[in-house]
C-alpha cells in the first residue's frame, strides 16, 4: 500500500530520491470513480521511472474542474484507492486546479498525464520545463472516462425509484 503524504513529506522524498540519481515521477487528476483507463496510466507512469508520487485532486478542486455533482467520490477514498494500487508509491491530496505548485516544488524528473493529452497541452508543461524536467504522456488511448462511466450508471438505474 502507498503512503500517503503531505506536501511537506513528499518535497522531503522528492529530495532523497534526487541526491539518489533516482527518478520521481509525478502524475496528477481528480481520480473520480476510478477506471481502467486510470489504471493503464498509472501503471505506463510508474514505467517511466523510480518512484511513483501521484497527486488527487481535492473536492473543491473538482467541484471547480468537473461542475455540479462531483466529486462521486470523497477524497480520502479517492487517494486510498489509489494507494492501493502496487504502481503507485506515493499519494497526495491537492487544493490547486493545475498541479503548477506542486511541481515547482517537487521538481520531478518526469511529469506524466494521461492520453487526453499531448505533451504540448499539459497544463503544467512550461513549469516542469523550467526546472530542468520531462513532461510524458503514458497509459492507452482515451477510451476510458469517469463521465462515461457516469452516464452507464444513470441510463441502467436512474430510472428505478
Amino acid at each position: 500500500m502507498a503512503r500517503r503524504v503531505s506536501l511537506e513529506d513528499a518535497a522531503l522524498i522528492a529530495g532523497k530520491l534526487s541526491r539518489e540519481g533516482k527518478r520521481l515521477v509525478l502524475a496528477n487528476g481528480c481520480f473520480d470513480l476510478l477506471h481502467v483507463g486510470h489504471v493503464r496510466y498509472l501503471e505506463g507512469a510508474r514505467r517511466l521511472g523510480d518512484a511513483l508520487l501521484v497527486a488527487v485532486n481535492s473536492d473543491a478542486s473538482v467541484r471547480r474542474l468537473k461542475g455540479p455533482g462531483r466529486p462521486i467520490m470523497p477524497e480520502g477514498e479517492r487517494a486510498e484507492i489509489l494507494g492501493a494500487l502496487s504502481c503507485v508509491d506515493y499519494v497526495l491530496i491537492f487544493a490547486d486546479d493545475t498541479a503548477d505548485a506542486l511541481v515547482a516544488r517537487l521538481r520531478p524528473a518526469v511529469h506524466a498525464k494521461g492520453t487526453d493529452y499531448r505533451e504540448e497541452s499539459v497544463p503544467e508543461r512550461e513549469s516542469v520545463l523550467a526546472h530542468g524536467g520531462r513532461v510524458a504522456i503514458a497509459g492507452d488511448p482515451k477510451s476510458h472516462s469517469t463521465r462515461d462511466v457516469i452516464q452507464t450508471i444513470v441510463r441502467a438505474f436512474g430510472k428505478q425509484g
